[in-house]
């Protein structure tokens, strides 16, 4: 069987930048990664991790390229991770950061399981929509608003170097 993606770019302009792609279901995360990586004109030399995601594009569990936990905890590699064992009708979505220097984040969604064509190479880049820009789009992180903004205000004046006893205020 093919899956069939819309991999759309996470950014704040009003262009939709995404390519939706095919691939089989029996290759890895390892090749998703490599045809979205391709089909958005990156060279694939920077560190990248897919997360599994709920249907409010929560992140979850992480599929990384790389083992970078140095035997700390457990984690999924692309390489070893089928995309049959890791989206199907029941886990449609994945949150794909690539660089984690620039964060370009991209919204994976699974959006067909169909029959494989004859003559047809997979992956396959099927469509292409929008031009990626030159840098990564800014991410804005917000808090949740609660009312108490000064919640470390300790009225210490940080100016006033001689009123600040040192040994008192140590950590």
């Amino acid at each position: 069987m093919i899956y069939r993606f819309r991999v759309i770019l996470d950014n704040d302009t009003e262009e939709d930048i995404f390519r939706d792609l095919e691939i089989r279901e029996t290759d890895t995360m390892e090749d998703l990664h490599n045809i979205i990586t391709q089909s958005f004109g990156f060279d694939g030399s920077e560190m990248a991790s897919f997360y599994l995601s709920d249907d409010e594009w929560n992140q979850g569990e992480e599929i990384s390229l790389f083992d970078m936990s140095e035997g700390m905890n457990q984690v999924r590699l692309m390489n070893e991770t089928s995309l049959d064992d890791t989206v199907h009708e029941a886990q449609t979505k994945l949150i794909y950061v690539y660089d984690f220097l620039n964060m370009w984040t991209f919204y994976v969604e699974l959006a067909e399981i169909a029959e494989e064509n004859e003559g047809v190479d997979y992956p396959n880049l099927m469509f292409v929509q929008g031009q990626v820009p030159d840098s990564a789009p800014e991410k804005v992180f917000e808090t949740e608003k609660d009312g108490d903004t000064n919640e470390f205000d300790d009225d210490y004046n940080i100016d006033d170097y001689d009123n600040l006893d040192f040994n008192e205020n140590w950590n």
